[in-house]
């Protein structure tokens, strides 16, 4: 699979099919479990023993689907508001990839029955919140589970109901859980993945939109093109430093206003304008460390045991363990923090005018044409600035902390979970930093005019301006900044040259 794989499946309903080969690679896991199954006097972790510290107890055989059901029931604990329907339905396309691998050794109507749910439209309701993100996210993907089984609540056709009510309405049936197979639903780490997966995909086009929001402020005030040179950037040779250099100059060629100030005062620009290559590109490189830990976790099994059905070995280890994504889902939540605070100091800038500017080129204070009567863009700053506060403080990294569990036979977990969960909302507010200086650096543009900026920056100013009028007068702002924020969630900011 790939990012945009999951996005189809998770955003756009697009529709999920098993291959011929991941079915025989199930059906030849499965093979190995159902003979390990009639055998008490094998000790095999999950299958004839408990789970965690209780993994000390025996089970005979004629306990072994007893014990799956009861595992799903009291893992399925989980608080707190629902999880999206987008975040639900990439957990359900990731544990049946997961499991369509054949190293989990459940059969195949486990996997088939997550396909259909996720073409018939049905969504189990999934609380947010109870997972450490250690021994996989249980108590998310318990809940995910009851929906296999006819139990727990679901949103199909718009309403909610119980599980086995949804099943029979799509014309599915709840499976029937054999040995090992409630174990194989709840160990994995597909929630922090989902999150994660479908956070890269946002954090990018955030970066890029950032790219082109910062190049309309550049043009707009009148920032010199000369801290562009690729010369400079090669000379560090930082790849995401050159990338971003190069697009800015992309964005700004072929400038009436740049041509306009070349024999200006003014020596060196602000940090956020003449540093921007350096700050955005270690942005840009942050992300795609990022993405490939999220992409690495694409084609994982993270279930255990697992099964290895060449040698027959059933192997008991820990790659459920989410601190691989923790690490990074806190590390993407940092970067995007940067990109939200360079964002809003731009926009303080923006709505100037300031000591450094060249005198006559400065525009009236909070960029409205009646100062004083109107107060034009002045609380735009301070919504940015609110934002840039509240995302600071959900940057703080939760993969620095560990709570043991389980009477501490899991002495050490990720805390993953929530690490994903402050992302999400980092991206949203990051979104909504970046509207407001798109909605800024229009408005200087706008004044700037007849002088039109570098083609790029012109081709954003029209977009914006398509869908946000020139601010004449004083209005409610809310409304723009958020038709700005789904402007930038299209990607048609994000897609300028």
């Amino acid at each position: 699979m790939s990012f945009a794989d999951v996005v189809a499946v998770a955003r756009l309903h697009a529709p999920v099919t098993i291959g011929e080969e991941a079915l025989e690679r199930i059906r030849t896991a499965r093979m190995v479990i159902d003979r390990l199954a009639v055998d008490d006097s094998k000790k095999v972790y999950g299958i004839t023993t408990g789970f965690g510290h209780l993994s000390k107890m025996r089970i005979s055989s004629d306990q072994q689907v007893e014990l799956q059901y009861n595992l799903i029931r009291s893992h399925a604990a989980g608080v707190g508001e629902p999880l999206p329907e987008e975040v639900t339905r990439a957990m359900m396309l990731l544990l049946a990839a997961s499991l369509a691998r054949g190293h989990s050794g459940v059969h195949v109507e486990i996997v088939q029955t997550l396909a259909d749910m996720l073409n018939a439209g049905i969504c189990p309701l999934i609380p947010s919140r109870g997972s450490v993100g250690a021994s996989g996210d249980l108590a998310p993907l318990a809940h995910l589970a009851l929906t296999l089984i006819g139990e727990g609540e679901t949103i199909y056709q718009g309403k909610k109901m119980w599980g086995a009510q949804a099943l029979e309405q799509a014309g599915l049936k709840p499976v029937g859980l054999h040995t090992k197979e409630g174990l194989a639903l709840i160990n994995g780490t597909h929630l922090m993945e989902a999150i994660a997966v479908l956070a890269i995909v946002d954090a990018r086009v955030a970066l890029r939109s950032a790219e082109v929001a910062c190049a309309m402020s550049l043009e707009g005030l009148l920032g010199s093109h000369v801290p562009l040179d690729e010369r400079i950037h090669h000379r560090r040779g930082q790849a995401g430093q050159v990338v971003s250099a190069q697009r800015l100059r992309q964005l700004v060629r072929e400038s009436a206003i740049n041509a306009s100030h070349q024999n200006c005062a003014r020596v060196q620009d602000p940090y956020t304008l003449r540093c921007a290559p350096q700050v955005l590109g270690a942005v840009r490189d942050a992300i795609e460390y990022c993405a490939t830990i999220f992409e690495r976790e694409l084609h994982a099994v993270t279930d255990n045991p697992l099964i290895f059905p060449d040698e027959g070995d059933v192997l008991s280890g820990g790659n459920f363990h989410g601190q691989p994504l923790a690490l990074a889902l806190d590390m993407l939540a940092i970067a995007l923090a940067q990109l939200a605070s360079f964002s809003e100091r731009r926009v303080y800038n923006v709505i100037g005018p300031h000591d450094w500017e060249e005198k006559g080129a400065e525009t009236t204070l909070f960029l409205t044409p009646h100062p004083g009567l109107h107060s034009g863009l002045m609380i735009a700053q301070y919504v940015a600035a609110s934002l840039v506060n509240e995302i600071k403080v959900m940057a703080h990294p939760a993969s620095i902390d560990s709570i043991p569990t389980s009477a501490g036979m899991e002495d050490f977990v990720s805390m993953g979970v929530t690490s994903a969960h402050k992302l999400r909302r980092v991206i949203e507010q990051t979104q909504q930093v970046l509207a407001i200086e798109l909605l800024c650096a229009a408005q200087l543009l706008d004044f700037r005019l007849p002088l039109l900026p570098g083609a790029g920056v012109q081709r954003a100013r029209e977009l914006v301006r398509a869908h946000v009028e020139t601010l004449t007068n004083d209005r409610v702002l809310s409304g723009d900044i958020e038709t700005l924020v789904q402007l930038i969630q299209s990607g048609q900011i994000a897609e300028i040259e």
